[in-house]
């Protein structure tokens, strides 16, 4: 197996602003395993929040390339479980590993990775898209350039209330709220009776993530269900977040990619929360991953590649929240 590294620097539409950062530009990983004339592929972005940058991945995996590159035809469990422990500190460079395995994996089965998995795909959820903090004319005028069916607001301000009641006059649209960690328990609670008003179905992440007593506060009082995010990180973290959220977002590239992934939606799905997986800024190779768990999902935001000037590769398209499959085996995708 040759194991291949493509830096990219991902241009945005806009601006990109959540409650602790704003970019223009996304650095961006993409992953290549080539095997026996196949090719698979996997992603995963730069994040300052987590200390992640695009040369650590690339360090990490040039490490252990002599290990991944003598790897055949072991499942993807059996080598996501002999890698992890080299790239334990570094999720988001094993995700990226994990993803181009598994894509690889199902196309040399001859199979998409939901084929691969006996995913029925009849009842796949809509995802969001996800608008920015920005000023209310700058919202509205993302609003109005994609008309969509559901969209995710990134919130976090001291007029957080007055930016949906503004938004809500140009759109029937469903509303998600995430806070990115922005509020307090108080705020949070109070934040989501107004909120529930103005058509918002749920609330993501509104408080610091290690305020587990807040969380279970809010989790009794909130008049709208809670989703953890930046409190659900990996696979232990899912059973810490029962009866503390009403369900959990569990991201590939923090949690190591698909395979613990599919762990972690089992494992709510067993506790009675809530499903979802979100995306980061990213491209077309990351996000069709994220497409083949849909069938296990109650949400999704995978708009990543949405908000980019230029993708650099294809895959499954989406269209007005619906999500459709590439023909193509595994996860779908060509780069570009």
């Amino acid at each position: 197996m040759k194991l291949i590294l493509r830096e990219y620097n991902l241009k945005l539409k806009h601006t990109f602003t959540i409650s602790r950062e704003s970019i223009d530009v996304q650095p961006s990983l993409i992953v290549e395993l080539q095997s026996d004339g196949f090719s698979g592929f996997g992603e995963a972005t730069s994040n300052p929040y987590y200390h992640i940058t695009v040369p650590m991945m690339i360090s990490d995996l040039e490490k252990i390339r002599a290990i991944i590159e003598n790897t055949e035809n072991e499942t993807p469990e059996a080598f996501w479980s002999k890698i992890h422990p080299y790239l334990k500190d570094d999720m988001f460079a094993l995700c990226a590993l994990d993803l181009a395995y598994n894509d690889l994996y199902a196309r040399k089965k001859g199979k998409k990775l939901y084929e691969l998995w006996n995913y029925k795909t009849d009842h796949n959820p809509l995802t969001d898209y996800t608008i920015g903090i920005d000023t209310i004319e700058k919202m509205v005028f993302k609003m109005q350039e994609l008309p969509w069916p559901i969209y995710k607001i990134k919130l976090g301000t001291k007029e957080d209330i007055a930016i949906v009641k503004e938004l809500r006059k140009h759109t029937n649209a469903i509303f998600r709220i995430d806070a990115n960690c922005g509020w307090t328990v108080e705020e949070t609670i109070n934040n989501a009776v107004e909120l529930k008003k103005l058509g918002v179905e749920f609330l993501e992440q509104p408080m610091k993530a290690d305020n587990w007593e807040g969380h279970k506060e809010v989790f009794k009082h909130s008049v709208l269900p809670v989703i953890a995010d930046e409190s659900c990180i990996i696979e232990e973290d899912v059973a810490k977040c029962f009866n503390h959220f009403h369900g959990v977002n569990v991201k590939l590239v923090k949690c190591g990619g698909l395979t613990p992934g599919k762990r972690m939606i089992e494992e709510a799905k067993k506790l009675g929360l809530r499903t979802m997986v979100g995306c980061m800024t990213e491209s077309t190779v990351g996000i069709s991953a994220i497409a083949h768990l849909l069938p296990q999902l109650d949400y999704v935001d995978m708009d990543g590649a949405l908000l980019l000037a230029e993708d650099i590769a294809t895959g499954v398209t989406i269209e007005d929240g619906i999500i459709n499959y590439s023909n193509l085996n595994g996860t779908g995708v060509t780069l570009l």
